[in-house]
């Protein structure tokens, strides 16, 4: 019986022993399937291109990527990138051709880098898909009435989605942060700058910066390269190359206002708190440190208050062609922000004064490259990947995972040290600007927008030895 029991408890251990070695190749195939480098081709336009095939797909995912963006607004007229996205596929029926009877999706997304367009649909299809991108690229429709409507349009959508107080903390700590700077205006424009942007300039911009020269193509999918390369030639052949592509060159910001910005917002006893500084470039040697410190930073404040584990807490590094934002943000009561603002400076001089534990870094790093890992399951994460490479100039994908385990508790705290400087953060809390400045006023520096001060009404001070005469019924 004992021999039995013994086979039976080795046949168990085989079957879970075999499913560990399943999972973990099956991760490690797709992680090597992701590293994969693309094949490249180049038009004689200067479009350069990507090809990605997969072999057990039955649809095939597109994504162009306009290496301009929102950055490159007219200033005073932010939303121009947005608008000229919105323009380029007027018709309502073309999405709903690719949602409905292909059962795939068209999206036009804008960011402060590029403007990237993703079309996915049955690879059957795949030259009438290119030669709906060929319309929106080389003959776009940027007339009287289609600029008209989309402004309007896009005027109603940004006014529907900027009433959360997360959205506006996070706009006000960009504009505390970067002033004038491209980044510290939405990407999306504003209702009131949007009303400035005519058709003239949806034209100038696409003049400047919709070329193929100024552009990657990304294809994934069961396609072979022959198909492909002469389906992209013949119907993206003649769009116009530009002579000149426009750098992303700005005068930098200034050092931001040390003092808190307190914004009176009064709802109800909630305060919306953001912290900031200038971070890194996309490109810069630095990003995998300031990712995995982000990480670090996040996880200490959780740890330091956990009664704010309870509400939505969040570090992130935001990272663009130029260097980004270092924002660390939290929804409180009133009563404690001045509390959470203090402990999350605290957790930045503590980064910066000494080294994290083995321990420690070692659990952000296996976040980072698990977050990395996890966009690299899908065609659509690859494609975008494999972009931000050609964008940003990055190392290969399999290069980029060893960047991020390369990453030493002396690159955590230089680097820490260099960008949390006491100058260098600027400070946003929104809520009840009367009650926050009487919590946050006795320890912290503060600057107030839109406070609304109430005077205690007046009460006629009684005089001593008066009397009030009482009138006698008759």
């Amino acid at each position: 019986m004992n021999l039995i029991f013994l086979v039976n408890l080795f046949r168990k251990f085989s079957i879970v022993l075999s499913l560990i070695v399943l999972i973990g190749a099956s991760g490690v195939s797709a992680h090597a399937q992701a590293a994969v480098e693309p094949q490249r081709e180049q038009l004689l336009n200067g479009l350069r291109i990507l090809l990605w095939p997969r072999n057990a797909d039955q649809d095939v995912l597109i994504k162009v990527r306009i290496h301009s963006g929102a950055a490159f607004d007219v200033a005073g007229k932010a939303g121009q990138m947005a608008i000229l996205s919105d323009i380029l596929f007027p018709d309502p029926a073309t999405r709903e051709y690719f949602t409905e009877e292909m059962s795939g999706r068209l999206d036009v997304a804008v960011d402060y880098d590029s403007l990237t367009i993703t079309l996915q649909g049955r690879a059957s299809e795949f030259e009438r898909i290119v030669g709906i991108l060929r319309t929106a690229l080389v003959n776009t429709q940027i007339t009287p009435e289609n600029a008209a409507k989309m402004r309007d349009s896009h005027i109603k959508i940004v006014k529907e989605t900027t009433v959360s107080p997360q959205i506006l903390a996070d706009r006000a700590i960009a504009a505390r942060l970067f002033g004038d700077f491209p980044y510290g205006r939405p990407a999306t424009g504003s209702a009131e700058s949007i009303t400035r942007v005519d058709r003239a300039d949806l034209m100038l911009a696409q003049e400047r910066f919709l070329n193929p020269n100024n552009a990657t193509l990304v294809v994934v999918g069961n396609l072979q390269k022959p198909r492909v390369m002469r389906a992209l030639r013949q119907l993206l052949g003649l769009w116009r190359k530009s002579e000149k592509i426009v750098p992303a060159t700005f005068r930098q910001p200034d050092p931001p206002d040390v003092r808190t910005l307190i914004i009176n917002a009064p709802a109800d006893q909630s305060a919306e708190i953001r912290l900031a500084t200038r971070g890194v470039a996309r490109s810069s040697r630095d990003f995998p440190a300031a990712t995995i410190l982000a990480i670090l930073a996040r996880r200490r404040w959780e740890k330091l208050a956990p009664e704010m584990s309870r509400t939505p807490l969040f570090v992130r590094n935001e990272s663009h062609v130029l260097p980004g934002m270092f924002v660390m943000g939290v929804s409180v009561d009133s009563l404690l922000a001045a509390k959470a603002l203090n402990t999350a400076r605290e957790i930045l001089r503590s980064l910066s004064t000494a080294p994290v534990s083995a321990v420690e870094l070692d659990q952000a790093k296996s976040e980072a490259i698990a977050q990395y890992n996890k966009e690299l399951e899908k065609p659509d994460g690859i494609a975008r990947a494999w972009l931000d490479i050609d964008t940003f100039g990055l190392p290969g994908i399999a290069e980029q995972i060893q960047t991020f385990n390369a990453v030493s508790a002396t690159d955590i705290q230089r680097l820490a040290a260099t960008l949390f400087a006491e100058n260098q953060i600027a400070s946003v809390v929104m809520g009840d600007s009367r009650q926050l400045k009487a919590t946050m006023e006795p320890t912290i520096k503060v600057e107030l927008i839109g406070e609304v001060e109430k005077q205690p009404p007046t009460k006629p001070e009684a005089t001593s030895g008066t009397t009030i005469p009482v009138k006698k019924p008759d």
